[in-house]
């Protein structure tokens, strides 16, 4: 199930590069690594869900190539978020 308006707010203003920011790539980061999170808690009640498995590797590749860009485009940001959502 997709991110609710209300969960989503709070993370948009915490990781937003300015004030009008929705789509920068640390936004993108942190919305993917909350939604991969609840499906990671899901899965571990649900071991048998490989539909919700799929997703979960879906978004997981996802925020894998974001993070990649963010890399190659400005690498101090790369780690700044990357420590911040503390990721591997």
């Amino acid at each position: 199930m997709p991110l609710s308006k209300s969960e989503k707010e709070p993370i948009i203003k915490d990781h937003q590069v300015h004030p009008t920011d929705t789509g920068s790539p640390e936004v993108q980061i942190a919305l993917l690594t909350t939604r991969i999170n609840q499906l990671v808690e899901h899965l571990k009640v649900h071991k048998k869900d490989k539909h919700s498995r799929r997703g979960l590797l879906k978004l997981v590749g996802q925020r894998r190539r974001h993070l990649m860009y963010l890399e190659r485009k400005d690498p101090k940001r790369h780690r700044e978020i990357k420590e911040l959502l503390s990721l591997r």
